[in-house]
């Protein structure tokens, strides 16, 4: 299947955030597109925030198994996931920039040809300076 020009999917994303001991469960059904230029793949939706805006997300996956969330919007951020490894990265905010770093714990990502679906699973840890932020777990699974 040609995914050069992007094809529709629906997905289920599963957000669960740990923030200082308080536990939060996220559930979106989503209609978003897949795309691949070139060895990467791109995989968009739009996330609907409690104000009633939304806010365009891209998941970046490089042919190096590295993954990256990308969030534009009044919020701008740019999380880079890589299996066992710290990532440092920047957060803009209205108030200005942070740099914010996180370490994957887990990083899974399988693709099936026919029809196209496949699934991303993130477990990680978010810092601030050297504060642990929270932990983090995001599912996300797509079919065409």
């Amino acid at each position: 299947m040609d995914l050069s020009q992007g094809t529709p999917v629906s997905i289920q994303l599963k957000t669960i955030v740990d923030q200082a001991g308080e536990k939060k469960n996220f559930y979106f059904d989503l209609e978003g597109q897949i795309v691949k230029i070139g060895d990467t793949l791109y995989i968009r939706y739009k996330e609907e925030q409690e104000e009633g805006d939304s806010v365009p997300v891209t998941i970046k996956v490089e042919p190096d198994g590295k993954i990256q969330l990308i969030r534009a919007g009044g919020l701008r951020m740019r999380l880079k996931f890589a299996y066992q490894e710290r990532l440092e990265t920047s957060y803009k905010t209205p108030y200005g920039l942070f740099q914010i770093t996180t370490f994957t714990r887990n990083l899974r990502f399988s693709l099936k040809d026919q029809p196209v679906a496949g699934s991303i699973l993130i477990d990680y840890d978010l810092y601030s300076q050297a504060e642990k932020i929270g932990e983090y777990h995001l599912e996300l699974e797509f079919t065409a």
